[in-house]
């Protein structure tokens, strides 16, 4: 019997009501949160006070605690760039119970839309410019049919260019209008995953000895990752229920994007180095490796979600009844931050590609739904993980509005009375202490994205090198309308059954 995954179209009444009452539950909660807040004020503001203050100095100690963590990621970074892990594989001795080196191959699938070559070459160049053996790879490059020509012509060039570089060079066509799929990149994946599997199949090459990795047509991966990819993969006894993640760093065009841009994306990486220190809470995202075997096992990337990246986590999770991880790989991957041809529309395309990435909330009810229906994972797991991806999603879109605003509600709505307490008094002074505490993990931010940087081109002068330090003090201004409102919004949206398509970010570089 083939693996079957909840789908975020229930075709029965109970799955219906299991899916729009989980769907409503983060809105419901984060509108009940804000609204509540303000309404205590007023009659409580002592109890809004003291709520305040414990909020902040947890997240202070969390500030704390993230920023170590990502020193231990950083530092875990430069130690694995200077191994050599295509010696280890070839010294790893044969046992039965891994493949040798040799036989791994590794698929690269890259969804294309409308991407041009000056994205799309650099992508290919760093594949072929990585220190895995060639006759062991195969690259696909997965065309949408509603690109329409223009598609056709770049297929062509870069077949012409690259097609004789690798054991097998793929360009598919995904069909336009397919009946069950949306407009989303998963289905394209997938597509693209099944014209490679008639390929293996011709080639009598086992699922087994196939790691897949998919990786946004802007990725640019470390010369290292394939061969550390390999040992990791050898090495690891439950290899086909693990996801492989690298660490993501959007160094493309950082130097010529906006500053608000950089602070964001930074904060976005620091975010995945930090979760990779403690990766049994890791969940992919972006371009990620996987056994080319689970992924045809639970049928591949859905075809009618927008966060494909993670739900495919969650599908093999439920295949392996929550036996299913994400190994860290500390090498990174460098893609393109949010540029455009215009300064606000920079800044509207950056909102709307948080908005995207937000509206992984999609998965909660799917998560859910599969967690009932799974009789052999075990409840604790169900609800820790249940709660971690509910909590987390949550706290994104409170936790920078009440930072920000909340320690002020009881001294606006709280009346005279409040106002004369020592609490009152002393409520600012006390928040001020904890945020200057907390301004550590910001310095720390800074110092990090500084080692973190790729070269300057030579016509970078030394004001924007000044501005790539000073841009920090934007982080707590952005914090709030670029951190918690795609937040909100992409809840408010699920809350009223307003789903979003697929926006596909643009690639502008200069």
């Amino acid at each position: 019997m083939s693996f079957v995954f909840p789908s975020p179209k229930p075709t029965n009444e109970k799955d219906y009501y299991i899916q729009r009452t989980v769907e409503m539950l983060p809105g419901i909660i984060t509108w009940s949160f804000l609204i509540f807040s303000v309404y205590l004020s007023f009659n409580a503001p002592v109890a809004i006070a003291v709520f305040i203050i414990i909020f902040d100095l947890y997240w202070t100690v969390k500030v704390f605690y993230i920023t170590v963590f990502m020193i231990f990621g950083y530092r875990r970074i430069k130690i694995w760039e200077k191994v050599d892990w295509l010696s280890k594989c070839k010294k790893l001795k044969e046992s039965d119970d891994a493949p040798n080196w040799r036989d791994v191959y590794h698929l690269v699938i890259i969804p294309i839309y409308k991407e041009g070559l000056e994205i799309l070459r650099p992508s290919m160049d760093s594949i072929l410019n990585s220190d895995y053996p060639k006759d062991k790879m195969i690259v696909v490059l997965a065309f949408e049919e509603r690109a329409g020509e223009e598609a056709l012509k770049r297929a062509k060039a870069l077949e012409e260019k690259y097609q004789d570089k690798f054991f097998a060079y793929l360009t598919t066509l995904h069909p336009d209008g397919i009946i069950g799929e949306a407009k989303v990149k998963g289905a394209n994946a997938s597509w693209a995953a099944k014209e490679a599997k008639i390929f293996l199949d011709e080639k009598n090459i086992k699922y087994e000895n196939v790691i897949v990795s998919t990786f946004d047509c802007d990725t640019c991966v470390h010369p290292k990752y394939f061969s550390c990819l390999t040992y990791k993969f050898i090495t690891n006894p439950k290899r086909r229920q693990y996801s492989y993640q690298p660490l993501p760093l959007y160094n493309n065009n950082i130097w010529q994007t906006s500053s608000i841009v950089r602070v964001i994306m930074i904060n976005s990486s620091f975010w995945q180095i930090m979760q990779s220190v403690r990766y049994d809470k890791m969940v992919t995202f972006s371009s990620h490796s996987m056994s080319f075997k689970t992924l045809v096992d639970v049928n591949y990337w859905p075809r009618d979600m927008i966060s494909d990246d993670s739900i495919i986590f969650w599908k093999c999770f439920r295949l392996y009844h929550g036996d299913y991880h994400v190994q860290p790989i500390y090498l990174t991957v460098s893609m393109d931050a949010v540029m455009a041809d215009k300064y606000w529309k920079t800044i509207i395309n950056q909102y709307k590609q948080l908005r995207r990435w937000a509206w992984g909330i999609e998965n909660i009810p799917i998560i859910y739904r599969s967690f009932l229906e799974d009789k052999k994972m075990s409840l604790a797991k169900k609800i820790s993980k249940g709660w971690e991806e509910m909590a987390g999603r949550i706290s994104w879109g409170l936790a920078p509005v009440v930072i920000a605003f909340f320690g002020w509600l009881p001294l606006i709505f709280g009346g005279d009375k409040f106002n004369q307490t020592v609490l009152a008094m002393n409520l600012p002074k006390v928040l001020g202490y904890i945020m200057t505490f907390a301004m550590f993990g910001l310095i720390v931010s800074m110092l990090l994205s500084l080692f973190l940087l790729p070269p300057p081109p030579q016509k970078v002068g030394i004001l924007k090198r000044l501005i790539m330090v000073f841009q920090w003090i934007l982080a707590p201004i952005i914090a709030i309308p670029l951190g918690a409102f795609p937040m909100i919004d992409a809840q408010t949206r699920m809350l009223f059954g307003k789903y979003m398509e697929f926006w596909v970010t643009e690639k502008v570089r200069k």
